[in-house]
């Protein structure tokens, strides 16, 4: 079993339970980090737009875990949001490409976060499944610009694998912090027509999952990491107000109201579709959270 990973964007929410995760499983784990930390072994400095990297990280990592990538929920879609999101995503694997084939030494397996914003904002009562084509809006062109580039390290002969996250759960942070607020203030409601499906994963499932994939002899090229369970705006925010005792009864907010907030960006918050598991639970992978319900059942929110 390869021991060492070297794990990009992990310092984020994901990175941080992961690398965990898999020091308790026995990895050497370290990190690529944008600040220098000559007093933790653990963390390679890199500047992507400077083209600096520690030339020893390649070296150590058999196994790299590319998590990097601007929040496309940080702000409003203004023209240089939308190119630090494309150039956090694509720019950097292309460094991280640059440096593999430089490198004598290359990685035995390069994973890749991806995103359920692949298939696109074109609702559809389908499930999306990994074979199926992507989308043309802003979203799912930088998707499928970022997996691009992952083929690039591909061709390198090295295996890859990406993983197309959907929504991560965790009450440490993330999509939840967002949607929380107006429960919490007893004004809980939909958002848009409400019908829109969340394709969302908990943190810690995330995690086991791409523990998971380390494990398979003949993984699949991409898997999309999604709960099993299906479940529409309404829903996820009826069973929060649920578990907060928080009245919900209040009519959608408009689809208008969001355009006005948030601009473009609303999209994200006012589209969605069903995404299937099926991939990743014919390897045998198994969800420990398979309803929303579960999954904040013990959270404190």
């Amino acid at each position: 079993m390869a021991k060492n990973i070297l794990i990009s964007g992990g310092t984020g929410l994901v990175g941080k339970a992961l690398a965990s995760l898999l020091e308790a499983k026995g990895y050497q784990v370290a990190f690529l980090s944008r600040k220098e930390d000559k007093n933790d072994p653990r963390f390679y400095y890199w500047d992507i737009n400077k083209g600096i990297i520690d030339q020893e990280v390649i070296e150590f990592a058999d196994i790299i875990i590319h998590l990097a990538g601007e929040n496309v929920s940080a702000g409003r879609w203004t023209k240089d949001q939308k190119r630090k999101i494309i150039e956090s995503r694509v720019n950097s694997t292309e460094f991280l490409y640059q440096t593999i084939k430089a490198s004598p030494k290359k990685p035995s397996l390069f994973i890749s976060a991806s995103a359920v914003g692949y298939y696109g904002i074109n609702p559809s009562l389908e499930e999306a499944k990994e074979e199926d084509q992507p989308g043309d809006d802003f979203l799912a062109k930088t998707v499928q610009m970022w997996e691009n580039a992952v083929l690039k390290i591909e061709g390198l002969a090295i295996p890859t694998i990406r993983l197309r996250f959907g929504v991560v759960i965790s009450e440490d942070g993330g999509f939840l912090s967002s949607v929380l607020w107006p429960v919490k203030l007893g004004i809980g409601s939909p958002v848009g027509s409400g019908e829109q499906y969340i394709p969302w994963i908990e943190l810690s499932d995330l995690a086991a999952l791409i523990d998971f994939v380390l494990t398979l002899d003949k993984p699949k090229k991409v898997y999309n990491a999604v709960a099993p369970e299906h479940i529409t705006n309404k829903e996820l925010m009826r069973t929060l107000a649920k578990k907060m005792n928080k009245p919900f009864f209040f009519p959608a907010i408009p689809s208008f109201i969001i355009r006005l907030l948030f601009g473009e960006m609303g999209d994200i918050i006012l589209f969605g579709k069903k995404v299937s598991s099926e991939s990743i639970q014919s390897e045998g992978f198994s969800f420990k959270y398979k309803s929303f319900e579960e999954a904040i059942s013990n959270y404190k929110l």
